[in-house]
Formats: C-alpha cells, sequence, structure tokens
C-alpha cells in the first residue's frame, strides 16, 4: 500500500518516521503503524482527504485523544488527527446546551459549562484525557450517567461527513431531504432495513434486550426503533460507530445539572452474592454510584494511601465492596436522601462498619481506592506485559454468578492478580489482566480465556461490550452476539455508508473469527522512568509541547520504538529517530512534571528527558554550568547587568545579535531576546538571624536576575521579595534570612538541563546553610517562587544525608494565606483579575492558596478554562520561544477576550512567559497583596 502523491498538500500531511510512530500507539493492546498522518483543518478538508483516500484505496482513520481501549483508533493506511484542529466549545441556552468539536475533552467541557451548573451526562473516567469525538464515536457512559445520560440519550444534533465527502447537519430541518438529495441509495437503503427491522419481532426483541443494558457492540441498531427519518437514523447509528460510516466533525448536547454536593460510603459484604443481593434495594434508593469491588481488587486497595481503617485493618476472604454515592443540588438533598436510606443501610448485613461521609477529604480517600485500582494494578505489572482493561454488562440478577465464572476463568488460564471491579447498578465490570503477547504459549492463552469469557458473557444474555466500544477486539464475535439477521443489517449498514470499506477496516465488524489476535504490541523494557507506562495518554492534554511536537505519551513510544528498531537490527531507523527526537522529545519538554499528576502510574517524563540531557550535555556547557554553582552571585549580577544593558539597547538589534549567537552555538545554549524580558534585578536581602525569627525567608534567585514588573502605574515595581517583607512586616512576623543568600540556589537550572555536577554543588552549599538557619529544621523555610520551593524540596528529597529530610519547604503564597492574610484588612479594590496558577503551585498543592488571596483582591478572579504550564520553564521559552507561543496561545486568547484590572501568577519566569503570550503584564500575587495593604499617607 502506498499513499497516492495527491495527498500530500493536505493540512499536517507527514511521512517522517517519528511522526507516524508516534501516533501509531494508542491505549489499546493492538498497534498497527500509519503510512502517513494529516492534522486537517474542518469538516471540508476531511471530506475531501476522504474523497482522494477512496480514489487512491488507501484505509484511514480518525484519531482524537486516543484512549480507547479496543483498538478502534489505529490503522495502516491513513490517520487523521482530528483533535488538533477541533477543539471548539460553544456553550449554548445558558448552559443547557453545548456546542462541540470532537477534538474537545469532557474535562474542558465541564469546566465550561461549570459556571452555569450543568455538565455532560458522560462520565467516562478518562474524562481528563478522553475527548468528543471518541465519546460519541464510542457511545461513552460512566460511573453515574448509566443509559439515561450517555451520548445516545444526550445528543441534541451532530454535523458529520459521509465517505463521499458529503456534509449532514442534523440541526438544520431541511437535513433529511439534503441526505435524499445527495445520497440517495443510503437514504433508501435506511429507510428499507428499517422496515426489515420492525417487521420481524424476533429482531425487535433482540435489540431492546440488548440496549436495555450498557452496550456498545456492533452498531447503535435500537436507533431503527426509536426514529423513523433516515437521517435520524444515520445520525444515532454514528454514535459507536467508531469511525467506521463517516467523522464526526460536531456534536451539540443536551446538558444535564451538575450535583456539587455528595455523600459517598464504603460497604463492605462478607462475599459477592451478598453484595449483589443488596443491588434491586440499592438501586431503588436513588444512588448516583454504585461501584462494586472483588476481594483481589480489597487486597490490592488495602496497600494504597489513605486506606480507610476499617478497610486496612480487615482480614479479606470472599469480601467484596460496593462504594455508593448519593449526590444532590445542596448539602440538605443530600442528607435529605441519607436520611430516606438509613433504614436500608441499617438492614445490610455488612462485614464492616458503614458511614456516608459529606466530608471532601474522606469522599476523596474513598474514589481514590476506586480509581487507583487501575494504577496498582497496572503500574506493578511485570516488565514486558501489557495490561488489560476489558469490559462486559449482564442483567443485574445474574452479575454475581458472573463475576464468580469469571474468577473461576482466571484461575483455570492463568491470570493471578486479575481484579473486576465496574458499574454495579448498571451490571457493567470491567477485569484487568496482564499479559506478553511476545510469547507463542502465552498468546494461546489468551485466545482461550478470549473464548471462554465471550461464551460466558453470552450464555449470562449480556454484552461482550458496555462502554469501551467494539473495536477490534470484539469485532469477531458480533454475529454470536446478535444472530446472523442482525449481524447481515450491521453489514448492509456498512456496505451503505461506507461503499469502499476504507473507514476503519477490521473495526466493529470482521468476518475472521481470529481478528482479534493480529496487530498485538508488545513493550519492550527500555528504562526504568517509562517501562510502567501504559499508554493511556492522561498526560497528553497537560503538556505544553502537544501542539508543537510530541507529548509525554510520544516521548515513551519512541523510546520504545528506538529500543525495538535496535533489537531487530534496524540501526539505520533507530539513528533517524534519535535525530528527529533530540528536538522533537528532548529539547522541546517543558520538564514541568504535568504529566505526572496526570499519569495513572505517575511517571514523570520530566525525569526521563533530563537525563537523556544530562547523558547528552556538552562538555564545555558542563564545565562552565558547574564553575557558575560555585560562583553563584556573580553570575546573577553579570546577568542583571546584562539585562539592564541590553534594556537600554535597540531591541532589533539585540534580537539580531542573539539571532546569530544562536547559528553559532545552537538554539539550546543562547537564548533568543524578548521585549517582555525586564531589566536587571537587585541584589538579594541580607542575612538576617533575629531570635525570635518564626521563618526562614529563602528570596529566589530569578529576582535578581530578573527586574520587577512595572508596578501598574508605568513605574517598575520592587518586586516579590520587598513585597513579602513587607507584609511580614506589617502582620509582625519576623524572618531569618541564610547566610550566604546571594550563592544560593535551588537548583533547578541544572537539574532541568542535566548537569548534575553543577547540581550536587548547589545542594551541597544550600542545604548546610538552610539546616543552619532553620536550627535544624525547627523552622519553616518560605521561598518566594513557586518553581523554586518545588525545587527546594526536590534538593532536600535527593539528598544523601537522611538528617535534611527534616527541613521543611512553604511556598510564600501558602504562607502569606495561612499566616499573612487573616491578620491583614484587604479591600476589594480590584475589578476583576487573571489568575495563572504555574505547573509548580499545581505540584505543592497550592492553588486553593492563590486562589483565595486573588478572591481576597478582587470579587472576579479569572482563571482561563485552557489554563495549563506557559512552558517557559526556566530559560526554556527563550530557548524555544515556539513552545511558550504554542503552550499559551488558547489561553491567552480566553484572557484576552475582556479586560481586566490586574494580572497575577506565582513565579517571575512564568509571569515573564505570561506577559509576553497576552502583552498584559503579570507580577506575583504578593505584590498586589502588598499594595492593597500598604498604609495611606498620613495614616498612624
Amino acid at each position: 500500500m502506498r499513499v497516492d502523491t495527491s495527498l500530500r498538500g493536505f493540512s499536517g500531511f507527514s511521512t517522517r518516521e517519528l511522526d507516524r510512530l508516534a501516533l501509531a500507539h494508542d491505549a489499546s493492546h493492538y498497534l498497527l503503524t500509519p503510512q502517513a498522518v494529516l492534522a486537517p483543518l474542518d469538516p471540508a478538508e476531511v471530506g475531501q482527504i476522504m474523497a482522494a483516500a477512496a480514489s487512491s484505496g488507501v484505509p484511514l482513520v480518525f484519531r482524537s485523544g486516543g484512549t480507547s481501549l479496543s483498538g478502534q483508533a489505529i490503522t495502516d493506511g491513513l490517520l487523521l488527527d482530528v483533535r488538533k484542529n477541533f477543539r471548539s466549545i460553544e456553550v449554548l441556552a445558558g448552559g443547557a446546551k453545548v456546542r462541540l468539536g470532537p477534538g474537545a475533552t469532557v474535562r474542558s467541557v465541564n469546566a465550561r459549562l461549570a459556571q452555569y451548573g450543568r455538565k455532560l451526562g458522560p462520565d467516562p473516567a478518562s474524562e481528563s484525557a478522553c475527548t468528543i469525538g471518541g465519546v460519541v464515536a464510542n457511545n461513552s457512559s460512566g460511573m453515574s450517567c448509566g443509559t439515561e445520560f450517555n451520548t445516545y440519550r444526550t445528543l441534541e444534533s451532530m454535523v458529520f461527513v459521509l465517505p463521499s465527502g458529503t456534509v449532514i447537519d442534523t440541526a438544520d430541518p431541511t437535513a433529511d431531504q439534503h441526505l435524499r438529495a445527495t445520497e440517495p441509495e443510503l437514504h433508501d437503503g435506511l429507510a428499507r432495513l428499517r422496515h426489515r427491522i420492525v417487521t420481524n419481532p424476533a429482531s425487535v426483541r433482540t435489540i431492546e434486550h440488548q440496549f436495555s443494558m450498557k452496550n456498545t457492540m456492533g452498531y447503535a441498531l435500537n436507533s431503527f426503533l426509536d426514529f423513523e427519518t433516515p437521517v435520524k437514523i444515520l445520525e444515532h447509528l454514528m454514535i459507536g460507530s467508531e469511525g467506521t460510516l463517516g467523522f464526526i466533525a460536531q456534536a451539540t448536547f443536551r446538558t444535564i445539572e451538575s450535583l456539587m454536593h455528595a455523600g459517598t460510603g464504603l460497604m463492605v459484604f462478607p462475599s459477592l452474592d451478598a453484595a449483589a443481593s443488596s443491588l434491586p434495594d440499592l438501586v431503588a434508593s436513588g444512588l448516583s454510584s454504585i461501584e462494586l469491588m472483588d476481594a483481589a481488587s480489597l487486597r490490592v486497595a488495602q496497600h494504597q494511601v489513605d486506606t480507610p481503617t476499617t478497610l486496612a485493618g480487615l482480614d479479606i476472604d470472599r469480601h467484596a465492596a460496593l462504594l455508593v454515592e448519593h449526590q444532590g443540588a445542596s448539602a440538605e438533598e443530600v442528607q435529605h436522601k441519607h436520611r430516606e436510606s438509613l433504614e436500608l443501610f441499617s438492614s445490610l448485613a455488612l462485614a464492616a462498619p458503614f458511614e456516608l461521609s459529606t466530608d471532601a477529604a474522606k469522599r476523596a480517600a474513598l474514589w481514590h481506592i476506586r480509581k487507583g485500582l487501575y494504577t496498582a494494578v497496572a503500574g506493578n505489572r511485570p516488565v514486558g506485559t501489557n495490561a488489560l482493561l476489558e469490559d462486559i454488562a449482564v442483567p443485574v440478577p445474574v452479575l454475581a454468578e458472573t463475576c464468580q465464572d469469571l474468577l473461576s476463568l482466571f484461575e483455570r488460564h492463568g491470570y493471578q492478580d486479575s481484579v473486576i471491579f465496574g458499574h454495579a447498578k448498571d451490571g457493567n465490570i470491567h477485569f484487568m489482566l496482564t499479559e506478553r503477547f511476545g510469547d507463542p504459549s502465552l498468546l494461546a492463552r489468551y485466545e482461550a480465556f478470549t473464548e471462554d469469557m465471550v461464551d460466558l458473557v453470552l450464555q449470562r444474555q449480556g454484552t461482550l461490550k458496555a462502554e469501551h466500544g467494539t473495536g477490534r477486539i470484539m469485532a469477531p464475535f458480533v454475529e454470536r452476539q446478535y444472530g446472523r439477521e442482525l449481524y447481515e443489517v450491521m453489514a448492509s449498514i456498512k456496505a451503505l455508508t461506507d461503499p469502499s470499506g476504507l473507514l476503519n477496516p477490521g473495526v466493529v465488524l470482521s468476518e475472521d473469527p481470529r481478528s482479534y489476535m493480529d496487530n498485538l504490541k508488545t513493550a519492550p523494557s527500555v528504562e526504568n522512568e517509562v517501562d510502567r507506562c501504559v499508554e493511556c495518554g492522561y498526560c497528553e492534554p497537560v503538556c505544553p509541547s502537544k501542539d508543537l511536537t510530541l507529548t509525554p505519551r510520544q516521548r515513551i513510544v519512541i523510546r520504545r520504538e528506538i529500543a525495538t528498531a535496535e533489537q531487530h537490527g534496524d540501526h539505520d531507523l533507530a539513528k533517524r529517530l534519535r535525530s528527529d527526537f533530540d528536538y522533537d522529545g528532548i529539547q522541546t519538554c517543558a520538564a514541568d512534571g504535568m504529566c505526572q499528576i496526570a499519569c495513572p502510574v505517575l511517571i514523570n517524563t520530566g525525569d526521563l528527558v533530563r537525563r537523556l540531557r544530562s547523558e547528552n550535555r556538552v562538555t564545555l556547557a558542563d564545565k562552565g554550568w558547574t564553575a557558575a554553582s560555585k560562583h553563584w552571585e556573580a553570575v546573577t549580577t553579570v546577568g542583571s547587568l546584562g539585562l539592564s544593558a541590553v534594556k537600554m539597547a535597540p531591541s532589533p538589534v539585540v534580537k539580531a545579535v542573539t539571532r546569530v549567537g544562536r547559528l553559532a552555538l545552537g538554539d539550546e545554549n543562547v537564548p533568543l531576546y524578548a521585549d517582555a524580558l525586564p531589566k536587571g534585578g537587585h541584589k538579594r536581602i541580607g542575612a538576617q538571624r533575629p531570635p525570635s525569627a518564626e521563618a526562614v525567608y529563602f528570596p529566589a534567585c530569578i529576582g535578581a536576575m530578573f527586574g520587577a514588573a512595572n508596578d501598574g502605574h508605568g513605574r517598575q515595581g520592587d518586586g516579590v521579595s520587598k513585597a513579602f517583607v513587607n507584609l511580614a512586616e506589617r502582620v509582625g512576623v519576623v524572618l531569618a534570612v541564610p547566610e550566604g543568600i546571594g550563592d544560593l540556589c535551588c537548583g533547578t537550572p541544572w537539574k532541568s538541563k542535566g548537569f548534575t555536577t553543577g547540581y550536587d554543588v548547589m545542594r551541597t552549599k544550600v542545604l548546610p546553610a538552610l539546616w543552619d538557619a532553620s536550627d535544624e529544621g525547627r523552622l519553616p523555610v518560605v521561598c518566594d517562587a513557586s518553581s523554586c520551593t518545588e525545587g527546594l524540596e526536590t534538593l532536600r528529597d535527593t539528598a544523601a544525608d537522611s538528617e535534611y529530610s527534616q527541613l521543611t519547604f512553604i511556598d510564600s503564597v501558602e504562607f502569606a494565606n495561612k499566616r499573612l492574610v487573616p491578620h491583614l484588612e484587604i479591600p476589594r479594590h480590584l475589578e476583576s483579575l487573571a489568575l495563572h496558577p504555574t505547573c509548580s503551585s499545581t505540584r505543592l498543592g497550592i492553588n486553593d492558596a492563590l486562589t483565595a488571596i486573588a478572591s481576597s483582591l478582587s470579587g472576579e478572579v479569572m482563571v482561563p478554562p485552557s489554563w495549563g504550564c506557559c512552558a517557559y520553564a526556566g530559560d526554556r521559552g527563550l530557548l524555544h520561544p515556539e513552545l511558550t507561543e504554542s503552550a499559551t496561545a488558547a489561553q491567552a486568547a480566553e484572557i484576552n477576550q475582556s479586560g481586566h484590572s490586574a494580572y497575577a501568577s506565582t513565579n517571575r519566569t512564568c509571569e515573564l512567559g505570561m506577559t509576553q503570550a497576552t502583552g498584559h503584564q503579570y507580577r506575583h500575587i504578593l505584590e498586589l497583596l502588598d499594595d492593597a495593604t500598604k498604609p495611606t499617607e498620613g495614616a498612624v
């Protein structure tokens, strides 16, 4: 199969190996490498690409979030990335409806809807990363929505593109006539199929039974019973069609009320049967969520952090648990539902004490048990194995026996440590296996298990796929679930809509009974930082380089592809991938650690990149940075003087000089001057050792390097260091400052660049100085830049000397919120305030404190819905300004939709990045707090 040259003119076209291999991997256990990747700009271009692909006979697939688990987002033909340019979100009718592009994530949509008290009906566990295209194409549901609020039931209208290029907008009153005029065979064929179904009582009974459950097997045949006009039938056939019938270009949803209050509890039963027997009454009680966990799940949960003592101390035998939750629009509604359920709850024969808690921390700990199962099992799987998360649904009355039979299958086929959990009120359970697909004997085991599992579920009148889509994994079994008659109907739907059969072939329907065994993914052992990765893609939406080069998942899979190429003796391919990876994977990684927060197995891809930078470091640069670590005060002084000097020179001249330097010495070594850069900063405050000090103040060196932002009146401000000292004095808080502070740094510049020698030098200077200044850890150390606070924590945590573990670091924002703000009179003098939390403030967990201070200054605090890391990352935004430009584009546009009285963040370099992105001066939040609380002239 060869890619036709006519396709090369389309947007984003690439046949570069790194691009193709990066998108070959998704969250499933299948792997196909596309011949080319494209990133179309709009639905019209998608239609043109489909027409061109049909003329050249090349199959294609639409790829958005890549979080699907059944192999429906991969291809060996053309892969169309429909995430990058299709992220539109338009809230309609005061939040009652929302019009969406297929590239918007569920989380980003719900963030926009939150101000209206609304949310989407579908609530998949992958909501942080899965996109609307996949939600519609897989008919996603989730923990609470059941079948009542899934995509099928809450879709208002859709714009889709057929393989012929025809665009249909079902919101148009003339949509059915348009379909008849442009696609007469399809229109008439759908009408004939509907007549075939509704006149066949056996078909009607089968469809009604199958779709009384959560069911994503095959096509949505219930559309033939629920609708009469071909365009509405086709619209709903698109739901769950997994890209096999056309491209879903836009979807309009009816939203549901977002219930912000909840009470959550864990019911532990002596057995699965006991848990299952309680389900009818629990469902009738109106519980929003009822999540099942079997005994193996509970054993895993016992080892998780924050597990309740009642579960941690339980001697688990055949136990099972139900995580239950009441939700309400108010606390009073939740309490009312709890009172109504008390008699039922008290009647249950539980194996451990039960409490329905409304406490946020307790509720989070309980949900962590359920959501952490995947993390615990996948993260600890043997190296070289794949994690398979499968789902089925059966009628609730046979749920317990189905689970018991599944456990027997695990034992029969030698799958140890497999867990069962799921949405019990829907009869929908998930189970997790780990398998090594590179071993032929284990492949045979997997095939035998699958055949037995299919028989088990179908004997129980269940469905082989409840939520995750048919994909490749269950396509060969659609006929066994529905029977020959309805399978022929589905085949006719495919033939009518996609007569060339080029849209996602092998997905949803397959005539090959063993096709689910083809193209299975193997997981070569590469390096400690990445071997745990399950390629789920949860990291991708938070990655600042996602629209420029690679995401964390893609960085990892390219490392795996390099290892695979080497193992297969293809050293030329490995060399080409390494060459391209230098810029795409290493230079343009912000190493901000946000991926670790999103990752279910807690991988920080920044650690991998920092190690690679260390291995690739230039000797001369390493020596230079080592020397700098020994004379840091002199370096910051020279840097400050240099910034002040160049600020007085014409900007075009300075930029030209830095461009010449970059050409001569490389982009990684010479920053590009930016107009947003300020003059140099001032020397840091001198050492102080007052006996009454209650904290040690560590002013960050970036304040000495970079001058303060303007004060809002056209004058250069005093900076965060002066502001923090002012605030402390105003409240009467006495601060100590370490000896030799001018020569100290948190070490982040060395760590992020991989200069380990200089990092070690700085650590040996900083920690003893802080140990001494803090009276051997008695006093907390407060730092005024969030990235530096995090850097100091890392410096402490990587120290060989365990005594330094007693050092406590607090960011100035958190310290101010807890210790200073309660004693300050703060007028809300700002009409509106745009706020930029940083990656470090997020990782430190201080964003609530940041928002609290901002709210004390202004009644309107705006954090852009698409907020993310600005990617300035110290000097990364100067070395690669295209990275910060890409990372901030969406949030800068949102911020600039309206003017604000002030703009604030928690870190000087991030302030520079956002100033450059938005054109508005960002200052540290404590500078604004200092301004607001300064005594007026003449006050006593």
